[in-house]
């Protein structure tokens, strides 16, 4: 299989220059112009950070490439999915609050925001896969529905997957929540006693009648329960949740094949900036000492290729003193910046199970543009 293209710009800006030109520059010599997005719904995923971090993407970003697809004739919006977990993007009204806290708006970013789950995260497209794991990916609808499929990540560590990068936006991010319970974990709701007011809308929410309410209190039965997390959108104080019971190197597997099914059958542009490399996801409500300097941007149709090269660029790094991964390590510059970053982890099995695939190794030509 030959070698995928992926373009690359540093984060160095000559006087009266700025980065937003250069990202401009990159995504077009990356050939996002040679996509045909005349009237076409065109989805921007991202993710807007979790209120109190601030080591997400800025809205400028987005900007840039929201006007590009305008100015190709489509119609942009920028898009995520709900979380899986209590938080402030748990629910879409809660979540464009987020993404307006964060900067995020028609003003700042030239296009509207729609979340691509709907209000509860629960309106998702199954989408065929027949996957080692996977055999249909839940998508939101949203996201699903789009023509033309544009990601723009945040590259940096992450506690469960080692990484996060494009294949990480498109299978983690455009889940809905019952697709992220599918990679998170084995498929069993919980419960916290504690927080659970007995109000009956899970029980509402169950197909599978595993859900009764007992003396004010809701219980689960796991042998009917089949992982679906309607309930846990539906659950107003949080007492319902998902363990996130699944082997690392697993989830990577299954958002491999998530991300398969997210990008089939449509024309899809993948870009992803290495700054503000957190040691941990954007999903935390803060964020951490970056892990090693900013590198750059790099652009691709292929996002296996694209994270491939993200993490090489990363390995090659110096380690910021005073970080995670400078402790973990105690000074000695590790042969996996991001095994050491996030013991346990095992990034390499998105690669391993995209050569089991089909897909290829990652394998790329690393193309500089000025």
């Amino acid at each position: 299989m030959s070698e995928s293209k992926v373009y690359f710009t540093d984060m160095r800006c000559k006087l009266g220059e700025s980065l937003l030109v250069k990202l401009d520059r990159l995504v077009r010599a990356a050939g996002i112009d040679s996509i045909d997005m005349e009237k076409k719904f065109v989805a921007i995923k991202m993710h807007f950070g979790e209120l109190g971090n601030l080591a997400f993407l800025r809205p400028n970003y987005a900007k840039v490439i929201a006007d590009i697809v305008k100015e190709k004739g489509g119609m942009p919006y920028l898009t995520d999915c709900n979380t899986m977990y209590p938080g402030s993007r748990k629910n879409a009204l809660e979540h464009l609050n987020c993404a307006n806290l964060n900067g995020f708006n028609p003003t700042t970013t030239g296009c509207q925001i729609i979340i691509g789950d709907g209000l509860r995260g629960t309106d998702d497209v199954e989408i065929p896969i027949d996957g080692k794991y996977v055999k249909t990916a839940k998508i939101g609808r949203a996201i699903a529905d789009c023509d033309v499929l544009i990601t723009l990540s945040h590259f940096k560590g992450h506690e469960v997957t080692g990484v996060g990068g494009a294949i990480k936006n498109l299978a983690m991010g455009c889940a809905s929540r019952r697709g992220k319970m599918e990679m998170h974990s084995n498929g069993k709701v919980h419960l916290d006693d504690d927080k659970c007011i007995g109000c009956g809308k899970c029980v509402k929410a169950c197909a599978q009648e595993a859900i009764s309410v007992v003396d004010r209190k809701a219980s689960v039965d796991e042998s009917k329960c089949v992982g679906c997390g309607r309930c846990i959108g539906m659950c107003t104080s949080d007492a319902l949740f998902a363990a996130y019971d699944e082997d690392g190197s697993i989830v990577n597997c299954k958002m491999v094949e998530y991300a398969a099914a997210v990008v089939k059958d449509r024309p899809c542009f993948h870009i992803s900036i290495i700054c503000d490399v957190s040691p941990y996801c954007d999903c935390y409500g803060g964020n951490d000492l970056p892990i090693v300097p900013n590198v750059g941007m790099l652009a691709s149709f292929d996002p296996y290729a694209l994270d491939r090269a993200c993490i090489d660029l990363v390995q090659k790094q110096p380690m910021i003193p005073g970080s995670r991964l400078f402790e973990n390590s105690h000074g000695v510059k590790p042969g996996d910046v991001f095994g050491c970053n996030q013991p346990g982890t095992r990034w390499q099995a998105h690669f391993e199970h995209t050569v089991e695939m089909g897909f290829g190794d990652g394998s790329y030509e690393l193309i500089n543009v000025n």
